[in-house]
């Protein structure tokens, strides 16, 4: 390829097709929809991949059943105390970061599982969502401690309260009738 080759065949401006001008432009009376049909009103669009014609479709041919916990299930990266025994100074605080840093954690994750597979031969202050036994004991015995994230707060449910609680208070808060 040259200089002399690069633009060819490339249009730097192409002007809109301009219908329902007439005859002598080559769209006039039908503007290019054809004569009659479904598609030559005004408001007509072609069917998308997923229409079948009359047939019924797929995705409502197939069944619905079963649930899933996707939206609201939470992905948690594994880390083994052997892997982490191998990659830390001692006297270091391990976290979600720095286990990012040292690559024991590649993706995204919403929270660290530290399981009790392997040795710990060091003192450690890890940070995870969760520890299972094994591992808080490996890591206590090192001398080493282990926090718990805490855990996000509930959504609050009823924001307006309950009226019952509401009409007890305001009643409470007059005094006693006489």
């Amino acid at each position: 390829m040259d200089l002399s080759n690069v633009s060819r065949g490339v249009q730097k401006r192409k002007l809109k097709r301009r219908v329902g001008r007439g005859i002598g432009s080559g769209h006039g009376k039908t503007c290019g929809l054809g004569m009659k049909g479904q598609y030559a009103s005004a408001g007509a669009r072609l069917p998308s991949g997923l229409f079948e014609g009359g047939q019924m479709p797929l995705f409502r041919r197939l069944p619905k059943r079963g649930f899933s916990h996707a939206t609201w299930d939470k992905t948690y990266a594994v880390v083994n105390i052997g892997d982490i025994n191998e990659k830390f100074d001692a006297n270091s605080t391990v976290d979600m970061t720095t286990l990012k840093a040292v690559r024991l954690i590649v993706g995204t994750f919403d929270g660290v599982r530290i399981l009790g597979d392997g040795e710990v031969t060091k003192k450690f202050t890890i940070k995870a969502d969760h520890f299972s036994k094994s591992a808080e004991e490996k890591v206590k015995k090192a001398g080493g401690t282990c926090e718990a994230l805490p855990k996000p707060k509930p959504p609050v449910r009823n924001k307006m309260g309950s009226t019952k609680k509401a009409i007890k208070a305001a009643a409470a808060a007059k005094g006693p009738k006489s």
